[in-house]
């Protein structure tokens, strides 16, 4: 391999390929980066065998080839070389870096050892999201997916494809985010669960493209997003995912609608002292008005009122308030409605100007 290319984009190029490198992985050359040239491109690319990046930028090629190089030690000298033209050789298994006033010399390894990963998806077959709808819909939704390994199913999110509609639902178990997007054309799939890690790199995704173009390769159970030079592959998740419109209420007999404001604000005092009290904020909710209390047996209690249009009876129950605030920060509009039913039913959460989108708190139980 000999080429040329310009010290920015190479520059920007390693500092996202290296944070899917892996130097403490069981496979030494995952902690490497792929160097590939091949017409007139540099291709690099990255893999922790969760997430597989590549990205390509122009180059000058002399020669064409490849070698994989240590991701941490070829992003810092590249970071700190001058801007302009620099020049790359392979020879044997060593990269030869040459820049204004620098020679460097980086020990590599085969390319053959490293894995393969998709480098270009095919666009006549692939489906296709509307990008900034994906965006904001995993805003509202990811938050909701589960931490615990033990239910891998749970720590992805589930994306369901029907005709000119994409519903997308994250859980945990205790809460679930469900929204609902439009403008969607996606082949010959109906469902995925797709790992969050690759979801929360898409949402960062700062492309002018109004459509995020994806292929799913079901004998591979991978699913690969192309946005602009780059390709992000990851495989899906495997398994059932729990049927989540078993839970949504039915019907529901009391509505509280209010300022989503002056609730996260009501939310955040009461969790100076739930915090002690494991996460516990009591809604008392009565005709005009809803109070949040809290208490600590260190602390001290607080409560706050939080003036609210009311239909329905009166009722006294318990939310974890970290969930509380999650569904308030993923709020784009300036109200809010909860819909309740009894103490032990889930609320529903919706924004009032949002009708796709919707929010599920099962309650905590409390002692009378």
């Amino acid at each position: 391999m000999k080429t040329q290319i310009l010290q920015e984009n190479f520059n920007k190029a390693l500092s996202a390929a290296s944070r899917f490198a892996n130097a403490k992985a069981q496979l030494p050359v995952l902690g490497n980066i792929l160097l590939r040239t091949q017409k007139n491109k540099l291709y690099i690319c990255s893999t922790n065998l969760e997430i597989s990046y590549s990205t390509s930028i122009g180059a000058q090629i002399e020669e064409e080839g490849d070698i994989t190089v240590p991701a941490r030690q070829l992003t810092e000298i590249v970071n700190n070389l001058i801007s302009g033209a620099i020049n790359l050789k392979v020879e044997k298994e060593q990269l030869k870096i040459e820049s204004q006033g620098s020679k460097l010399n980086i020990l590599g390894m085969n390319a053959s050892d490293f894995p393969p990963i998709p480098t270009k998806i095919d666009i006549k077959t692939a489906s296709s999201l509307p990008k900034n709808e994906l965006q904001e819909a995993l805003s509202q939704v990811i938050f909701s997916s589960s931490i615990d390994e033990t239910r891998p199913v749970l720590t992805g999110v589930l994306f369901l494809f029907k005709k000119n509609e994409t519903i997308i639902v994250a859980t945990d178990g205790f809460r679930l985010s469900q929204k609902k997007i439009k403008g969607c054309n996606v082949n010959d799939v109906s469902r995925l669960i797709i790992p969050k890690s690759i979801l929360l790199e898409i949402s960062k995704y700062s492309g002018e493209e109004s459509d995020l173009n994806f292929n799913f390769k079901e004998n591979d159970n991978q699913i690969s997003f192309a946005m602009g030079d780059t390709v992000l592959s990851s495989r899906t998740i495997e398994g059932q995912y729990p049927d989540f419109e078993k839970i949504m209420p039915k019907e529901t007999n009391i509505t509280i609608e209010t300022d989503k404001e002056e609730m996260l604000r009501a939310v955040k005092l009461a969790s100076v002292f739930a915090r002690d009290s494991a996460n516990i904020v009591k809604f008392i909710v009565k005709k005009d008005k809803v109070t949040l209390t809290a208490e600590s047996s260190r602390a001290g209690d607080q409560k706050t009122d939080v003036d609210a249009k009311i239909e329905g009876g009166e009722i006294e129950i318990a939310f974890n308030y970290k969930f509380l605030e999650d569904f308030l920060h993923s709020v784009k509009g300036e109200s809010v409605k909860i819909c309740l039913s009894n103490p032990n039913a889930p609320g529903l959460f919706t924004d009032v100007n949002d009708p796709a989108y919707l929010h599920l708190i099962m309650p905590v139980r409390i002692q009378s």
